[in-house]
């Protein structure tokens, strides 16, 4: 799990649905984003950083970095 990014989400105070609405992806798609099955394209990892106040960290996302 990419516990920096969980921490970030619930730092923000968003579930995994309602982040998961505003970036247009579904919450499975997110979901295996954070526990790291699936990898974001760089087009979803930045809105991903974008709708959680972080627009420079998108790469960080794209790398798995925990």
């Amino acid at each position: 799990m990419m516990t920096w990014i969980r921490d970030l989400r619930l730092k923000r105070n968003f579930s995994q649905t309602e982040l998961a609405s505003e970036c247009k992806i579904s919450r499975q798609h997110y979901n295996f984003i954070e526990n790291q099955k699936r990898r974001p394209s760089p087009e979803v990892a930045q809105r991903i950083m974008d709708v959680l106040g972080e627009p420079n960290e998108w790469p960080r996302l794209l790398k798995g970095n925990i």
